[in-house]
């Protein structure tokens, strides 16, 4: 069931010099006369100033009283939306070992669209060299949290080896390990029982041979794609019992696990979609025409085959949002990710399609957003402070035209993304996706 093979597809993008790579030194900025979307609750702070200093918010507060310090460098906020920046909590990036300008190139896709968090979920060696020279500013690039090597069926064999792996990847320091498919069952419990002794801690996937329950119980953190509800509840072939449902629910909140639902490349690679809804998207434009052109052979051949059963295909997909909204409802929290790069998932852009499937699902923006947001900050925090706007969190930012909070859409109307205190206005980010896609 994975999603996330993508190796050739965007080798074949051609980088162009990144914006000012070089480290910055601490700098001033202060968003002025702006309406602040604190994403701490359910409302809005008109007429506000937000200073940042370095990487960090250092005050917050109404315009009149919250001056902007001498020398700094001064936005107009009047008429403007400030909020958190957004994460994708199952993205992947590429290997340290391909060229230094298609990483850079990868990587700025994801904060030109306002995503400044990633979760990668696909590690290879050297990745935390690049996660380190993210977090100094020597690239434009999101901040990095990283699953190390996949634990798959391939890679890890036998309970020796599980064991071995997680010391391994705690000891070089990545941020989770990462479930893949096809470990056994006695395997997968070697490696949780031993990530609990270690305290890292383990997400991804429910390989087939683990119902969903054992893994709740062997204290598995995140879930994403929905991987093993669907097949718990047999949402495949037949309408999800409720009971059940709500069973599951409960568990699952219990448990205080979370989901990564990533609805939109599941309905690409399972539901019954047109062709066409898929390779008009604007944002392919970022893409390589060979990378385009697989995608699009792809889905077709799945279209056409005789095995495909659009009518069962529809069931699965009407599951899965069943499954994601009884969840949201009963207290389980969310984090939005996409699984990009992916069929048709650009970078950044495949985040915002995410978040307006699950407003249309019907999850009012504001969660939508806390999923993406000061949920990610939640999850993190041990880590880092960030996810909402507040002094002493980091200052990861996007300023919006129109209210995010009336319409999840309006997030795409960015004046600019600030990450970790280095403000990008919106014409220097065209400007860079303009020669991207010229490239192509």
């Amino acid at each position: 069931m994975s999603a996330s093979n993508w190796g050739r597809s965007v080798a074949a993008i051609v980088s162009l010099a990144s914006i000012g790579t070089g480290a910055q030194t601490p700098r001033t900025v202060a968003f002025e006369n702006v309406t602040v979307v604190p994403m701490t609750k359910a409302g809005l702070l008109p007429g506000h100033t937000v200073v940042v200093t370095g990487d960090r918010i250092t005050a917050v507060g109404p315009a009149k009283t919250t001056r902007a310090p001498e020398g700094a460098t001064r936005i107009d906020g009047q008429g403007k939306y400030l909020m958190p920046g957004l994460a994708e909590m199952h993205g992947h990036i590429p290997p340290p070992t391909a060229p230094r300008e298609l990483v850079d190139n990868v990587l700025f896709l994801y904060v030109a669209t306002g995503v400044t968090t990633v979760r990668g979920m696909q590690g290879a060696p050297g990745q935390l060299e690049l996660r380190e020279a993210a977090r100094r500013g020597e690239i434009v690039a999101p901040n990095l949290y990283l699953a190390g090597p996949q634990f798959s069926g391939t890679a890890v064999k036998s309970v020796e080896d599980a064991a071995a792996r997680v010391r391994q990847q705690k000891s070089e320091g990545w941020d989770l390990l990462k479930v893949q498919e096809g470990l056994a069952l006695d395997v997968y419990d070697s490696m949780a029982k031993t990530a609990k002794e270690v305290a890292i801690r383990f997400g991804g996937h429910v390989p087939d041979s683990i119902d969903v329950i054992h893994a709740l119980d062997m204290g598995q953190e995140t879930f994403d794609h929905i991987d093993g509800y669907i097949e718990h509840l047999d949402g495949r072939a037949k309408v999800v019992d409720d009971k059940a449902l709500q069973d599951l629910v409960l568990r699952t909140r219990k448990a205080g696990a979370w989901i990564v639902p990533t609805m939109v490349v599941w309905e690409t690679l399972q539901g019954p979609v047109t062709l066409e809804s898929r390779t008009s998207l604007p944002e392919l434009q970022y893409m390589p025409a060979t990378q385009v052109a697989q995608w699009t052979k792809a889905l077709e051949t799945r279209l056409k085959n005789p095995q495909f059963n659009a009518p069962q295909a529809k069931l699965h997909i009407d599951n899965r949002i069943h499954i994601m909204k009884a969840l949201h409802a009963g207290g389980v929290r969310l984090l939005l990710g996409s699984d990009a790069p992916q069929q048709f998932n650009v970078p950044g852009y495949s985040i915002h399609r995410e978040m307006k499937s699950m407003a249309d699902a019907g999850i009012t923006p504001y969660d939508v957003i806390k999923s993406g947001t000061a949920n990610v900050g939640e999850y993190f925090k041990a880590q880092d402070t960030f996810g909402i706007v507040a002094a002493g969190q980091r200052a990861d930012l996007i300023l919006v035209d129109a209210n995010p909070l009336q319409n999840v859409t309006n997030m795409e109307k960015r004046s600019g993304v600030m990450i970790r205190g280095r403000w990008l206005p919106a014409a220097e980010i065209n400007a860079r996706l303009a020669k991207i896609a010229a490239a192509r």
